[in-house]
């Protein structure tokens, strides 16, 4: 996992998911870790030689190296929450 630094100064951690031949999920962990519900999400998509393999995968820890600050920015921008319940847990029984 990797550290980034969102626009609100939030210290999000990164990973990759999910790799595919063109493409991986780039997952912002949100520092709460006691709920999930505002993690966010980014697809990450190459046209690299490697996207042309519909049966390779890419490498997660070489696309998280791959991504410098300004493409985790990027990233971050395009992010969509994980989870649409933002409301706080409930007992409901």
């Amino acid at each position: 996992m990797r550290a980034f630094t969102g626009p609100d100064s939030t210290t999000w951690g990164v990973e990759v998911q999910n790799p595919g031949a063109s493409n991986a999920v780039v997952l912002f962990r949100h520092p709460d870790a006691r709920t999930g519900r505002f993690d966010r999400y980014a697809w990450y998509i190459t046209r690299g030689s490697e996207s042309q393999n519909v049966t390779g995968r890419l490498n997660k820890r070489a696309v998280l190296d791959s991504l410098g600050d300004a493409d985790l920015q990027r990233l971050f921008r395009r992010s969509m929450p994980v989870s649409t319940d933002r409301s706080p847990a409930t007992d409901i029984g």
